[in-house]
């Protein structure tokens, strides 16, 4: 009959622990206000779950659900080597894809799943939240505009805290490589993928052949094998680069920010915060806060309207270039003891603090270089 209301798209959660559950917990609002219907939930583990609406489905893998009822919708949120092979299951049984960052765990993957999903005719979002925001688009039309002259460079950084239960988590957490599989679980590709992934949105540098060349300087501090201690400069076609430091060692939790300099001013972009500082000399500086779709939401008005994604499987290419020389180029170096104070955390953690971190990472922006370029101590 003309004029009914379609039901509400269903929409599956595969990965409901660890950061699926804020996904989750998403979903269960959205399932509540009656934007979408939870059709199932997958994971190994489903014995400390909130209350699920009645007749949610549930299953120990992706594999499983699909086989009872393929839903319009999968929000993936699993260990990183195992996000290719199911969002591959997921889209040639005809569902469309949110898909935890990174997307694959090595370039050749990417290839392929993105061949699958263009073959499939479905839709493939990663979950990168930053590119929801609005923000992002507001400094790609003030950077246009000439606000800052003429770019000269882009840079991202991050100071964060990660303790060593953050590396108990999983088997597979803290590895680039586990069982003789490409994992990729280090700052750059995984916690602060986010400020590599939004710096080259607004470079505007998202697609594989954006990328030409990729530099890495990578270390730990903590006993793992992939780095948590990194600095990167990323060429782009066109001329520039993308300068990024980033720490897991800092002494306390700061914002992350993505900048862009030019030779009339700058603008810094912080995206957990969906804020933008715009400073040019003689103004005071111009602070503007936005709106942030969630990628869900997005994903599912593209299905219903046909729109483009905020952040389509494609534009993950430049992103996937940088993942790739982090895993398969030089080994990050571990940082030597003295560098770093060991700090005793309640319920036996332990955290590392590398002793002037925070101070590196600006010095690696204001010069455009790398840790092992200025020279630090830690370094050698």
């Amino acid at each position: 009959m003309s004029g009914t209301t379609p039901p509400p798209p269903r929409v599956a959660v595969v990965g409901v622990n660890g950061h699926g559950r804020s996904h989750l917990q998403h979903v269960l609002d959205a399932h509540a206000a009656g934007r979408l219907r939870l059709a199932a939930v997958a994971d190994p583990r489903l014995d400390d779950l909130p209350e699920l609406p009645a007749g949610t489905r549930r299953h120990p893998d992706l594999g499983d659900l699909l086989a009872e009822g393929v839903p319009e919708a999968v929000v993936l949120s699993t260990p990183i080597h195992t996000h290719a092979a199911l969002a591959t299951a997921a889209v040639r049984a005809g569902a469309d894809v949110l898909l935890e960052k990174p997307p694959t765990a090595t370039a050749a993957e990417f290839t392929e799943l993105s061949a699958t999903v263009e073959a499939a005719g479905r839709l493939c979002q990663v979950g990168f939240q930053s590119l929801g925001s609005a923000a992002v688009d507001h400094v790609r039309r003030r950077v246009a505009d000439g606000r800052v002259g003429e770019v000269t460079g882009y840079s991202a950084a991050g100071c964060w805290v990660r303790t060593r239960a953050y590396y108990q988590r999983a088997r597979w957490a803290g590895h680039r490589h586990l069982d003789g599989r490409v994992v990729a679980d280090g700052a750059l590709t995984n916690p602060l993928a986010h400020a590599v992934a939004t710096a080259l949105a607004v470079a505007g540098a998202q697609r594989a052949e954006d990328v030409t060349a990729v530099e890495t300087d990578l270390f730990h501090v903590h006993d793992i094998e992939a780095d948590d201690t990194s600095a990167a400069r990323v060429h782009l076609a066109g001329g520039r680069d993308l300068l990024v430091a980033v720490t897991l060692c800092a002494a306390e939790r700061g914002e992350p920010f993505v900048v862009v300099e030019g030779t009339a001013g700058r603008i810094t972009l912080y995206y957990t915060l969906d804020t933008v500082v715009e400073e040019v000399p003689g103004h005071p500086p111009l602070v503007t806060r936005h709106e942030r779709t969630h990628l869900l939401t997005d994903l599912l008005a593209a299905r219903a309207q046909g729109t483009p994604l905020r952040s389509p499987l494609a534009d993950s290419g430049g992103f996937t270039r940088v993942l790739e020389a982090v895993v398969t180029g030089p080994a990050p170096r571990p940082v030597a003891e003295g560098f770093f104070e060991r700090l005793e955390l309640p319920g036996g953690d332990e955290g590392r603090r590398l002793t002037g971190v925070e101070q590196a990472v600006a010095a690696a922006l204001r010069e455009r270089a790398t840790f092992s370029e200025l020279g630090l101590p830690w370094t050698r």
